[in-house]
């Protein structure tokens, strides 16, 4: 036998010890590994990172194999892996019918199990035993299955698991969204069982789908049937939310070692380069130790401290385990791992020195890596004392598989048996290096000829439909439809795709399906459901910001983005092509659009640099006709061709010959719409009532209708009809003073309410004016109910009713008719109240709240302080409807207002995250009271009017109204034709850049006054602004938990902090900043919430400066601002200030009260509004108050004798 080269000699040392630390554990039936020699369950997680040690001495010896027994050792090495995968997927299969109830219900208890039999691949613990719920295990060995596929290996074997695989591919599709126990099984860190959302989980869930996308199971030897297909958007989304994640692992975890492995080898899931070296910075210099890493901060496992009798903690013991958490030498092979693929030899080296010296050596000098190493129990006190200075002792199993196993990989790429490559052969650590610029490529095609015609007119020349012909364009919901059949499978019982989700990533690719080409319009313009649509301001602002998303998130795709989009009759306004349309179009023309670089062509000219996908999944493979297409799709596509972009006829609301000849009295049910409005804006207590409502607000109009029957007994309000204004000589009826009373929806129609009601419709009938037909059927929706039928009403000859070719007419169709025509008209206010009435709901509704709440963001809706309610997990479409429409009970309009407003906030954080920084809950309701309370600012007029000018701002100005309000840009309205107001950015150089609004149109002196009179509330707007966003300062949260370290507790509005919060939670803690959170909220005034902000910041400012050692008992933190506010009216009294006109008059400070109760200058909870009008620096300051406050309300600071003040 030949010599064997150095290196051979080398290989063969790591194949033994290989094969006697881990094949010599593989069970010979299933190919798995159990746990240890006394437990033989086997986890999906240790098993597939137990396995990649055999897979890359695989591959290193494929590279030499020069002799026989090489190649044979190889091919040994890659059955094991190949036995160890099969393994998992037979013990997965079993529990096929898990995986298909999981798709729709997403219940912990019908999730795939996390570990099973390694002797017979069987089920070891119940469903409810268990944390099962692990995403990140199901997605890892996904994730290797694609990445050992890609190397050569053949894994599986049939179509049939080919389906299964692209149903697990489902599985984890939305674990984004999906709470799970995450990487240690534990979920909270109490142990109490309760998911949440893992970063560690979404990043593997990422890296997974984005490696089995477009992968052929088969390997070179697949076809079409054996690809696995993704939708790009899902990846994507995963993506979004690690990002905003990062760092943080989980609500209760702030940081986790677990993350090494997704943003390193396996996973490479995010590519930020800057995010990847904060979040290795972090774990670092917060867990690392010198046995290794801690798994979290406060990780009781295994600690000398825990109770070994029971499995969860209770929440006061937390603090026991903090600096004693056991080091965990498995981060440590991480971590080699992470700098060899970043090819950082001296990093590598410096963790290889540091991992040899605390492994633990056998009897025949064999290196192993134990699981952890925990604080001898004599030694904890000293611990506690000085952190990481005492010798720790191995705990748990040794050699732990899963560490020895990646410290193997580390020495095979150490000593150059393997290039990092090879461990990656999808390439996927490539993914943070720099792109080049993504090109968009638009499409536009007219519904047409006429529509064509109209584009030539402004030198824009496109195709119809007809003209495009072969490749058929599609709106998204048929791609939708055609991925619901993609991983059916009948013998498994697998139904395919259930999401109907489809996003702008999927709709930019075309798609090819034999021999025919389909092209996608975005599911963002479908037209079918919402009013939003109809508004061409808003079509164009999207757009643009989906050609942003697309050059920012195009990544791993073939091809360039191609957006289709339909010019249809639908989008004209009055018969002409919006401006908005043109001036968008022209932009695409030039090639540049808000910095996107643009393309705008014919299809047939993109079809050979676009991303194109097969379709291939469509064929009837099951049947044995792979190459004729499913016969359900066929007649689909059949069926759907015809009749897509067809648009619907508008039903018409009254006909001219049926106006009645004469009408003998009028009368009005004028304001019956207005009646119903919530937004309160008067009152200067934002968002609280006086003791005396002056105008009836939150009272409904008459009768609740059905769905609010339960709020009957306590809303029901006394509806006047007034007579209108106009002749003298109106003889007004008065039989209808009798209706004052509150009519019960189940009494008998009597004679006089018939003859009221055809008079309405008489009405309803001459009446050209839509506002006044909004405020009639407002009326006979709450006195007769939507269902109603008018036929035959109102009308002397009886025979002919109001049929419309011949069927009865109820409420609701002659309110859709009404919808219609505001839609055309662009009456907004009637379109969303209309809307709500309807119970239309706003597009992807859910996914926008979804959207929100992922990324750590509370949503409220309601008006506070009475009706909020917080959603902190994501509900289906119809429940958040309906909880939208209970919160503001008959107020349509500002409930289809907060539908919209929602569907606003989750585009601009998923385009511009950075305007929710600081930002922990979002209250709907109070931002609209802040939007409307702008608005009577900017306008000068009253609150009821600047919810009128509110609720009738189109669309697009409501997004950009907002967009301000969110960025704390100023702005100026400007008023443009029919009365709708325009939304515009101040630039001027004599306003100050903080935060103000000029007004539109003023010119010279006027101006400057107006500027100077705005400059005097400039700060009481911010602190209205930033209270009503919730915004804090800076590292706010954790601030706050060193000062609760400090006292007993903190009482804010009633809700008192307790210093035990400390004990179970640590500063960073998303936990603990949702409780200071929750205190806050308690207080209704926004600009008084800031204040009790800035007087924690203080009591801040004292803790860090260490002034005193225990700041004493419970601390009111209101105390200290009234008493901030008596310390600046003593100063104003003394130098003569503003607030000498109102509540620096007397001494008492009682007779400044209005007899509403409210302070003369309109101050919110009795605070003088030139306080809050103050900047918070300089002598008079509103810190310099605060200061003084504490300084004199607190016992524990001295109050004679000198203190060191050094101004930092």
């Amino acid at each position: 036998m030949r010599s064997r080269s150095n290196s051979g000699v080398r290989l063969d040392y790591y194949q033994r010890i290989v094969h006697r630390l881990i094949m010599a554990h593989q069970e010979p039936v299933t190919g798995l590994f159990p746990a240890s020699k006394n437990n033989s369950h086997a986890w999906i997680r240790d098993n597939v990172y137990c396995i990649l040690a055999v897979w890359g001495l695989s591959m290193a010896y494929k590279k030499i194999a020069d002799q026989d027994e090489d190649r044979a050792k190889c091919y040994e090495l890659e059955q094991s892996c190949v036995k160890l995968m099969r393994g998992l997927l037979m013990a997965m299969m079993n529990q096929k019918d898990k995986v298909e109830r999981f798709k729709m219900t997403q219940n912990p208890l019908d999730s795939l199990h996390a570990k099973y039999s390694s002797k017979n691949g069987q089920p070891v613990v119940g469903d409810g035993e268990w944390g099962h719920l692990q995403i990140d295990a199901v997605s890892l060995y996904l994730l290797i299955l694609a990445q050992m596929t890609a190397s050569g290996l053949q894994i599986v074997f049939s179509l049939d698991e080919v389906s299964f695989i692209q149903n697990l591919v489902f599985y984890i599709e939305s674990a984004y969204c999906i709470p799970d126990y995450g990487i240690w099984e534990r979920g909270d860190k109490t142990n109490h069982g309760e998911p949440e959302l893992n970063a560690s989980s979404i990043g593997m869930a990422k890296a997974a789908l984005e490696a089995m996308n477009e992968l052929d199971l088969f390997g070179a030897r697949g076809g079409p049937a054996s690809v696995i297909h993704v939708l790009a958007d899902e990846a994507h989304k995963c993506q979004a939310v690690l990002q905003s994640m990062l760092p943080r692992e989980s609500n209760s975890k702030e940081l986790d070692s677990g993350l090494l492995c997704v943003i390193g080898f396996p996973a490479f899931a995010a590519d930020d380069p800057q995010l990847i070296r904060n979040t290795k910075d972090a774990i670092l210099s917060r867990l690392q130790g010198k046995y290794g890493c801690k798994r979290f901060l406060r990780d009781g496992y295994r600690t000398p401290k825990e109770d070994p009798t029971r499995l969860y903690y209770e929440r006061w013991e937390l603090r026991m385990f903090e600096n004693i958490e056991c080091e965990w030498p498995l981060f440590f092979c991480y971590l080699i791992l992470f700098h060899s693929f970043q090819n950082d030899k001296l990093s590598v080296k410096e963790y290889a020195d540091r991992l040899e010296k605390i492994m633990v050596r056998s009897e025949d000098g064999t290196l192993l890596i134990p699981e952890s190493y925990a604080v001898p129990i004599d030694l904890v006190p000293n611990e506690y004392q000085h952190p990481g200075s005492q010798p720790r002792e191995v705990v748990g199993r040794c050699p732990f598989l899963w560490g020895q196993s990646l410290f193997i990989l580390g020495r095979l790429l150490q000593e150059g048996f393997l290039a990092v490559g090879e461990l990656d052969p999808l390439n996927r650590r490539l993914g943070a290096q720099k792109k080049p610029d993504v090109v968009v490529q638009v499409v536009i095609i007219a519904e047409d000829n006429e529509i064509r015609d109209k584009l030539t007119e402004h030198d824009l020349h496109v195709q119809t439909i007809a003209e495009v012909a072969p490749i058929e364009v599609q709106p998204a919901r048929v791609l939708s439809h055609l991925y619901t059949y993609l991983g059916r499978n009948r013998k498994l019982g697998l139904t395919g795709r259930k999401s109907r989700d489809v996003g702008i990533l999927s709709t930019s690719k075309l798609y090819s399906l034999k021999d025919r080409i389909f092209a996608f319009t975005p599911q963002n313009i479908d037209y079918e459901e919402y009013y939003t649509t109809r508004d061409p301001d808003l079509l164009a602002s999207n757009f643009t910001t989906n050609l942003a998303f697309l050059t920012n998130n195009w990544r791993h795709m073939l091809g360039r983005p191609t957006i289709t989009l339909m010019a249809t009759h639908y989008m004209l306004d009055q018969d002409k092509i919006p401006l908005a349309m043109i001036q968008t179009m022209r932009k695409l023309k030039s090639g540049y659009i808000n910095g996107t670089r643009v393309m705008l062509s014919n299809l047939k000219d993109f079809l050979n640099t676009s991303a194109i996908t097969d379709l291939s999944f469509l064929g009837s493979t099951e049947d044995g006709y792979p190459d004729r297409l499913h016969p359900d799709v066929q007649a689909y596509l059949d069926e759907h061709l015809l009749r897509s972009f067809s648009h619907r006829g508008m039903m018409k609301l009254h006909g001219g010959h049926l106006r009645p000849r004469q009408l003998r009295r009028r009368m009005s049910c004028k304001g019956a719409i207005k009646k119903t409005r919530s937004i309160n804006v008067d009152s200067d207590n934002l968002g609280m009532e006086g003791p005396t409502p002056l105008i009836e607000r939150r009272l409904s109009s008459v009768v609740p209708p059905p769905w609010l029957q339960s709020n009957k007994a306590n809303n029901i309000s006394v509806f006047d009809t007034t007579p209108e204004e106009g002749p003298p000589n109106l003889v007004i009826d008065p039989l209808i003073r009798e209706n004052i009373y509150p009519i019960d929806p189940h009494h008998n129609r009597s004679a006089i309410e018939r003859r009221k009601v055809e008079e309405l419709i008489a009405m309803l009938r001459e009446t050209e004016n839509l506002e006044e037909q909004g405020d009639i059927l407002q009326y006979l929706v709450d006195t007769q109910g939507l269902d109603f039928n008018t036929a035959g009403l109102g009308l002397k000859n009886k025979d002919s009713g109001m049929l419309e070719e011949g069927r009865v007419v109820t409420v609701r169709d002659l309110l859709k008719g009404l919808y219609e025509k505001a839609c055309q008209q662009k009456l907004w206010g009637l379109v969303r109240h209309t809307a709500g009435m309807l119970g239309k709901r706003v597009e992807d509704l859910a996914k926008a709240v979804t959207d929100l709440l992922v990324r750590q963001k509370q949503v409220t809706v309601g008006m506070p302080p009475n009706n909020e309610y917080t959603i902190t997990a994501p509900l289906p479409e119809l429940e958040l409807r309906q909880l939208i429409h209970d919160t503001y009970g008959d107020d349509e309009s500002t409930a289809m207002l907060t539908q919209e407003l929602m569907v606003y906030l989750a585009m601009f954080i998923r385009t511009e995250p950075q305007l929710f920084h600081e930002m922990l809950r979002l209250r709907v309701g109070l931002i609209i009271q802040v939007m409307a309370k702008e608005l009577s600012r900017t306008l000068n007029c009253d609150g009821e009017a600047a919810s009128e000018h509110l609720l009738n701002l189109s669309p697009f100005e409501m997004k950009n109204l907002l967009y301000h309000i969110l960025s704390g840009k100023e702005f100026a309205v400007s008023s443009v034709a029919r009365g709708n107001l325009s939304i515009v950015s101040c630039k001027s150089s004599r306003v100050s850049k903080k935060s103000q609004i000029g007004l539109g149109e003023q010119e010279g002196d006027d101006a400057i006054i107006a500027t100077i009179d705005d400059r005097q509330g400039q700060w009481l707007r911010r602190r209205r602004l930033d209270g009503a966003l919730n915004r804090v300062p800076r590292d706010f949260y954790s601030r706050v938990w060193s000062v609760l370290e400090k006292c007993q507790g903190l009482a804010i509005e009633g809700r008192i902090l307790q210093q035990s919060l400390t004990q179970e939670m640590t500063p960073g803690e998303l936990k603990f900043a949702l409780e200071v959170e929750t205190a806050l909220n308690q207080i209704p005034q926004p600009e008084y919430r800031q204040l009790v902000v800035e007087a924690l910041m203080v009591l801040t400012l004292m803790t860090e400066h260490n002034m005193v050692p225990s700041l004493g008992g419970i601390i009111y933190v209101e105390h200290l601002v009234h008493k901030a506010n008596q310390l600046f009216l003593e100063d104003q009294r003394k130098v003569q200030g503003d607030a000498m006109l109102c509540c620096a008059k007397s001494k008492e400070g009682k007779d400044q009260q209005a007899a509403s109760g409210m302070l003369l200058c309109g101050g919110a909870a009795y605070i003088c509004q030139h306080l809050y009008d103050s900047a918070p620096s300089g002598s008079y300051g509103t810190m310099t108050y605060m200061a003084r406050a504490v300084a004199l309300v607190l016992d524990c600071v001295p109050k004679h004798g000198e203190m060191e003040c050094v101004i930092s």
